[in-house]
């Protein structure tokens, strides 16, 4: 008889049959190394510290079913409560189990069998069959088990995760909690290239050559001795450029092996042009394919330079770079590709083209993402040494894990083009103490004599008294904030190189605006009037005059940073506000304002005024919105370029003409409110370049939904971000509007988050309706895994419903 609990299990028991009779009727023929996604079917449950799931016979059918990455803390209420504070983004930690069964086959008992893990936050334990396989406290680590000696081939097997993230505040700002990174599971033969065991470096490269050196650990764990190792070059369109073949007599155990090959006239990487290859390891012998191994592969060369900064290729480049956190705002820290490619897609149409990874290791995604659009990457690894910045956070573990955790990060980024720089920590405890110089020696050195880039710290204290700056351990020196100790760099720091790790922590909420009395004379808040007692609703002006006590506003920085050579680039903090670290705000705040793009990817103004500086794409943006008191004195502010001056109208009346003087990255004008139409044109030798209206919209009147794709893929994973507008009668942008939208989702797909890019929004993000901030919600949209149509339908009270059709295929 079939017992209740047990229905829940018949999907995961129909999927091991379908396992078992899949590889019984397959042919003999097998592949040498399988990679399998590993991230369906697992059971969750949120528990106490009582519980141990760890007993493969343990009863998880009244768990909940679900697919990784996931992140149990998204799904929380905020909270005030919870012990993450606001910093943690106000949001709950605890204590999570994972459970998944799974059937490896008998044919597959010759084989080697692995399960990897790209990052759980935190301290996990993993099981298999009751086994215990290990712990890593670090929350940002990728790792790997073995399971080869633990399994039962042909039968259920049950892998056990125990995820503790309850000890808490152990983040400056929100982590996320699970195994919010995706999982793999790696059969191999008895020879194969260990895990992270291909380095791929080109010593020299030109335009007109490149020697490629190839560094292979091959682990021989049967009696393969004589093999031939085939390293082939292939570039993105899947042209070979170069191949060597070379017999080994490998030893039992593991094997190092180097192998050099030039090619010529290589395709060189670069931000603009980021051409791709890979190095495919084959090894053989006369029984067949033993091992196929990939590794990423680019072509560049590059220097930082006292007098020149930057210089990649053999040109002088600037770093534009964004600093970012790695949630996914409305998605948490649950990765997804799609999410990650939409960012750095809305980071590239501004201008940048640098990321640094703040302030752990980034998911693999991100960096591969980085490789194949062209940005250059600051990878970053500890945010903290053995001094503490939060009650319970990974200083802790420093002396244990510290090394193993680097030399992990290391191994699996290595090989990246996209990363130019290595960064040992940010803003730690111990630049003030002389422990800052044995550790950062110690850190340099392990990672020299793993990978031969360059080696910065991001200091706030930038100055040569600084003890991690006083070992010599750094290549470069990173300055955080300090903007206005950039043009006495050289008198300080002789023959030194410069970079600036982080920058600005400029202040602004999306679509909100203050008007002071006088706007035209910009000034910075004071911390201990705005900050301590801040707005009634804790939002912040888009102009941009609010800064922090130790940054800057977005145009002082900028206009240092353009000035000099020397000054190689810079990492605003941040791209994206992101979860989490409302500083200086507190309750009812729960995200950032330091973004240049909101949670919800909706670009702020200041976004604007880069893309005019960062791109050559003509830029015309006016700002604010057209609704106001009538006679209020309103600031009109424009960002443009490839013009020489730009003409503001009201109502068909010209307000004057205005140009950049100097340094000036903006212009203004200021007018009394009048309803109607304010008209800007920019112009290049008195012709028009770019025309922009913004109009005095009326009541909210309707609904427009646009996505940013139409068409997604049925892999359960792909995403479409719909914007919704609220708008007046006439299709203007009601810039106040908060109307309560409702959505509702028919065909295949669901919907998996909401949001508006409010930083003060206590509603849940996994809902099916939002208040729209400031004209503007968002829709997160993910595809099954059925080919169709998706409808997404939004109505809301006393405005006319929209629909949305998105394919999937």
């Amino acid at each position: 008889m079939i017992q209740p609990n047990m229905l829940k299990k018949l999907p995961q028991l129909l999927v091991l049959l379908m396992a078992i009779l899949s590889y019984s009727c397959s042919s003999k023929k097998t592949e040498s190394r399988i990679t399998s996604d590993f991230n369906k079917d697992w059971y969750f449950t949120l528990a106490d510290s009582t519980l141990d799931a760890s007993n493969p016979t343990f009863d998880d059918s009244h768990w909940r079913q679900l697919r990784l990455p996931h992140d149990w803390s998204i799904e929380g209420e905020f909270s005030q409560d919870n012990p993450a504070g606001v910093g943690g983004g106000a949001l709950p930690g605890g204590i999570g189990w994972y459970r998944k069964s799974f059937v490896v086959p008998k044919a597959d008992s010759a084989k080697n069998i692995f399960i990897d893990f790209d990052g759980v936050y935190m301290n996990s334990e993993v099981w298999i069959n009751g086994e215990l396989l290990g712990k890593r406290p670090n929350g940002y680590i990728s790792f790997r088990y073995e399971l080869t000696p633990h399994l039962k081939f042909g039968e259920e097997n049950v892998v056990a995760v125990k995820v503790n993230n309850s000890a808490q505040p152990n983040s400056r700002w929100y982590s996320g909690s699970g195994i919010y990174r995706n999982v793999r599971l790696v059969k191999t033969s008895d020879v194969f290239v260990d895990h992270w065991g291909a380095k791929v470096t080109t010593p020299e490269v030109s335009k007109s050559q490149a020697k490629v050196r190839i560094a292979l650990q091959i682990n021989n764990r049967g009696d393969a001795g004589e093999v031939n190792v085939i390293n082939t070059v292939v570039d993105q369109n899947g042209k070979t450029i170069a191949e060597l073949s070379e017999v080994q007599n490998l030893q039992t155990g593991t094997n190092q092996l180097t192998y050099d090959m030039a090619v010529q006239a290589p395709h060189l990487w670069s931000v603009a042009d980021p051409f791709m290859h890979k190095v495919i390891t084959k090894i053989e012998n006369e029984s067949g394919e033993l091992d196929t191994y990939e590794t990423p592969l680019g072509f560049r060369f590059y220097e930082f330079d006292s007098e020149k900064g930057f210089v990649l290729n053999g040109e002088q480049l600037k770093i534009l770079g964004v600093c970012n956190h790695h949630d996914l705002g409305a998605l948490g820290a649950a990765v997804n590709t799609r999410a990650l490619q939409r960012q750095l897609e809305i980071m590239k149409e501004m201008g940048v083209n640098g990321i640094r990874t703040a302030h752990n290791p980034p998911a693999p995604e991100l960096l591969a993402l980085c490789d194949s659009m062209g940005f250059i990457v600051m990878d970053e690894v500890f945010d903290m040494w053995a001094k503490k910045k939060s009650e319970y956070d990974y200083s802790l573990y420093w002396d244990e894990w510290h090394e193993k955790d680097l030399v992990d990060f290391i191994k699996r980024d290595q090989n990246h083009p996209s990363i130019f720089v290595w960064s040992i920590g940010n803003e730690i405890l111990e630049q003030w103490d002389s422990t800052g110089i044995t550790i950062a020696k110690e850190l340099a050195d392990r990672v020299r004599e793993l990978d031969d880039r360059p080696i910065t710290s991001a200091l706030n204290d930038p100055q040569p008294h600084n003890n991690i700056y006083k070992s010599g351990a750094l290549d470069i020196v990173g300055f955080n904030y300090s903007h206005k100790l950039y043009e006495d760099f050289q008198k300080n720091f002789p023959g030194e190189v410069f970079i600036a790790t982080e920058t600005t922590s400029a202040l602004a909420t999306r679509g909100h605006y203050d008007m002071p009395s006088d706007t035209i004379k910009r000034w910075p808040i004071r911390w201990d009037l705005e900050f301590t007692e801040g707005n009634a609703d804790n939002t912040v002006s888009a102009y941009d005059h609010v800064s922090t006590p130790w940054g800057s506003t977005h145009e002082e920085t900028w206009k240092i940073m353009k000035e000099h050579d020397f000054l190689t680039g810079m990492y605003i903090w941040t791209g994206f506000d992101y979860l989490g670290e409302p500083t200086p705000y507190g309750w009812p705040s729960r995200s950032s304002y330091f973004g240049i793009v909101d949670l919800a990817g909706f670009p702020k103004d200041a976004y604007y005024m880069y893309q005019s500086e960062w791109t050559d794409k003509d830029v015309l943006h006016v700002f604010p919105h057209w609704n106001w008191a009538e006679g209020e004195a309103v600031d009109i502010w424009a960002y443009y370029n490839n013009a020489d001056e730009v003409e503001l109208f009201l109502n068909g009346e010209s307000q004057g003409i205005r140009k950049k003087e100097r340094d000036d990255l903006h212009v203004v004008w200021r007018i009394p409110f009048e309803a109607g139409t304010l008209k800007a044109i920019s112009r290049k030798d008195g012709k028009e370049v770019l025309t922009k209206e913004i109009k005095t919209a009326g009541a909210a009147a309707q609904i427009e939904l646009l996505a940013d794709r139409n068409s997604i893929q049925a892999d359960g994973k792909d995403l479409s971000f719909v914007t919704v507008k609220v708008l007046d009668k006439d299709g203007n942008l009601v810039p106040n509007a908060a109307n309560l939208i409702e959505f509702e989702l028919k065909g295949n797909g669901k919907i998996i988050a909401v949001d508006n890019g409010d930083p003060t929004s206590m509603e849940a993000f996994q809902a099916k309706q939002r208040k729209a901030f400031k004209g503007l919600a968002l829709v997160v949209i993910q595809s099954d895994e059925v080919k169709g149509e998706i409808k997404l339908i939004a109505k809301s009270e006393g405005l006319t419903q929209k629909s949305l059709t998105i394919g999937t295929h």
